[in-house]
């Protein structure tokens, strides 16, 4: 709804009233500032001032004196481009041309120039702004306007630059490469470096439409490539065996790759008959072999541990090392698990990870003082293998929060930094993304002590993602009351208990998925501080009949909360209250889990976590456990053993503790 000038004047008047005194109006103009910004933003964001110009004086005037007031106008004059005065727009660079939205505006605003057609005043900008950025979409523009200008003996070196790539290029490009056409700039040379790149790139419909201007033999080359591409299993099963010259080994190395990830067996057996004679170079046989006998054992196939110690000296590395230690793991082979870890190098054995199973190893074999010696010097680490080792040996977690020293003159004067004020008052009015770039822009520079300082100030502030990056940023983890806050604490505890779940393993999801970032999205698009996707927080909320908007749902705290609690119980309930699967479903989704589960009878969690086949979802359940734990002991001051939250996992995932060992 717009602000009316009533509103504005009755939101003063209720915000005057509650302060009550000379004292109290001093402390909170901010506030009547923020509100009124907040009032106005979403109607100036659609291009709409009126909003503005109808408030009262002081609200006027308060508006103006904000310190966001440079955003509000710039938000408006990029909604208004296309009929804006350029004299305001130019006038508005030269005054605020060092802020973000002053910058954002700028770049808008050549776009805008370049668009319709005032491709003088677009090169001015680019060159005092944007030379040099390697940005196609400027660049190219640039060179337009060149052409335009009729210099085209500087276009033509950076035309075919630009041209020379593995990718199509942004359109912008056309009317530039249009011109090395037109002018016989563009050779069969240049043709053929890039029909390579597209190889190389896998764009295999660019290098075909790039082989039209070279022969048919390219032609034939690239569609044959996009054969490959969309049915590798029939290309290899059905490729002429006359045919072995660089180009055809090539692809039948990339049809075998391809059909590895669906079937490594399959890509085994053929691979075995078309590797015949030695038509391949030994690094292709290596790198092949490799990625089979890896996905062999992410798959948990028979064979697999044999096909990873199999492989030549040249095709073994720490990626290998880690699935022949997770396989033995598996088999629960201590003493061969033992030769695995020591055949690592010096730096992957030294992980927490292999300093663990190296010690329950050295137990399992029978050398038990030696593997409680490690383990024990593992259980001093606050970390999931830290509070395993921990278990295992009896000894204390390591949970001993040591708030770093608070340097309050430095935290002031960074309070007072006029680049931060802004991050925090974007925050404060909800642009939350907005405000971290700026915050990140400034921190990034500081040195170790000032980072420190401003993960002091930015927790204070509330701005907890900003105060765990800043803090690990320099490797100080010390402080738990700063990385593990308790935000939303009220909302946490009410949707986890309508969930029958722990608020603590709440609290572990949220950290993990978002840092508890209210807006941040994805690159797969989840939303929100519980990393919802879209489809299941619209499936969650139809189920708990709560209104669905999208977006807006998502990134409302109390509702994302709400809808996260709910679907990470629905997980708890479809896998008998083991958390391990329940957070594992969570992260890879459930179909994919009930595919991970042993075909019959029970697996140690701890191997099966070890196994889970993907690295991103691995190293996620082993995060939200510890995190879980440490928010156990923030909350309730007592220790909850990390060990008896370990239920096995069977077939039909059954919830029993797992044995100690």
């Amino acid at each position: 709804m717009p602000l009316t000038r009533n509103a504005a004047n009755s939101l003063l008047a209720a915000v005057l009233l509650f302060m009550g005194s000379t004292a109290a109006s001093a402390a909170t103009a901010s506030d009547i500032q923020r509100e009124l910004f907040r009032q106005v933003h979403a109607d100036v964001e659609r291009g709409n001032w009126a909003v503005v110009d109808a408030l009262g004086d002081e609200e006027r005037k308060a508006l103006e004196d904000y310190i966001l007031y440079p955003d509000l106008r710039a938000t408006w004059l990029r909604a208004t481009l296309t009929n804006a005065d350029h004299d305001d727009i130019e006038s508005f660079l030269d005054s605020h041309g060092v802020l973000k939205p002053a910058r954002e505006l700028r770049y808008r605003y050549a776009l805008h120039l370049a668009e319709i057609g005032h491709l003088d005043d677009y090169l001015a900008i680019y060159e005092q702004f944007y030379q040099g950025l390697d940005a196609p979409r400027l660049d190219c523009l640039a060179l337009q306007a060149e052409l335009d200008a009729g210099r085209t003996t500087r276009v033509v070196p950076r035309a075919i630059d630009l041209w020379t790539v593995g990718e199509s290029q942004v359109e912008e490009c056309d009317p530039v490469f249009e011109f090395l056409e037109d002018g016989n700039h563009l050779g069969i040379v240049e043709y053929m470096k890039r029909f390579e790149l597209a190889v190389d790139a896998r764009e295999f419909t660019l290098a075909r439409w790039l082989g039209k201007s070279i022969d048919q033999r390219h032609i034939d080359i690239a569609s044959q490539w996009l054969k490959v591409q969309r049915n590798p299993e029939s290309f290899v099963r059905n490729y002429r065996k006359w045919d072995n010259d660089d180009t055809t080994r090539a692809q039948l190395v990339y049809g075998v790759e391809r059909i590895t990830y669906a079937d490594p067996t399959v890509a085994l057996e053929l691979w075995n008959e078309v590797s015949k004679g030695g038509r391949f170079s030994a690094e292709q046989e290596m790198r092949t072999l490799r990625h089979i006998a890896l996905w062999t054992a992410r798959d948990n196939l028979p064979g697999a541990y044999e096909m990873l110690v199999q492989l030549p000296a040249a095709a073994q590395s720490d990626e290998v090392s880690r699935w022949r230690a997770r396989l033995s793991l598996r088999g629960n082979e201590w003493a061969r698990l033992l030769a695995d870890i020591e055949a690592m190098t010096a730096a992957e054995r030294d992980n927490e990870e292999w300093r663990y199973w190296y010690g329950i190893a050295l137990r399992h074999t029978n050398r038990i003082a030696e593997g409680d010696a490690v383990l024990a010097e593992l259980a001093t680490e606050r970390s999931y293998y830290g509070f395993l080792a921990a278990d295992a040996v009896d000894a204390p977690y390591a949970l001993d929060s040591n708030a770093f020293a608070a340097d309050e003159a430095r935290i002031a004067e960074l309070a007072a930094r006029h680049e931060l004020v802004r991050a925090r008052e974007l925050f404060l009015v909800g642009l939350d993304s907005r405000g971290r770039s700026e915050w990140d822009a400034v921190v990034r520079y500081l040195d170790s002590d000032s980072k420190m300082q401003a993960a002091i100030l930015a927790h204070r502030w509330g701005w907890h993602s900003r105060a765990i990056a800043a803090a690990a940023s320099v490797g100080e983890y010390d402080d738990l009351s700063l990385r593990y806050p308790l935000p939303w604490s009220d909302t946490f505890l009410k949707h986890s208990a309508d969930a029958s779940i722990s608020p603590t393993w709440a609290y572990g999801v949220a950290r993990s998925e978002s840092l508890f970032m209210r807006d941040v999205r994805s690159s797969a698009g989840a939303i929100g501080l519980m990393q919802l996707m879209p489809a299941t927080g619209k499936m969650v909320a139809r189920e708990i009949r709560l209104p669905y908007s999208g977006l807006a749902t998502l990134v409302n705290p109390d509702k994302n909360i709400r809808l996260g609690t709910t679907y990470l119980g629905q997980m708890a309930e479809r896998y008998g209250g083991n958390r391990i699967l329940a957070t594992a479903a969570y992260n890879a989704g459930p179909h994919r889990v009930d595919a991970w589960l042993p075909q019959a009878g029970y697996v140690d969690p701890r191997i099966w976590i070890e196994n889970i086949p993907f690295n991103e979802t691995r190293g996620y359940v082993k995060r939200v456990l510890a995190a879980d734990t440490i928010f156990h002991w923030r909350m309730t001051g007592e220790v909850r053993r990390l060990s008896d939250e370990m239920l096995v996992v069977s077939a039909d995932s059954k919830p029993q503790k797992v044995a100690q060992n």
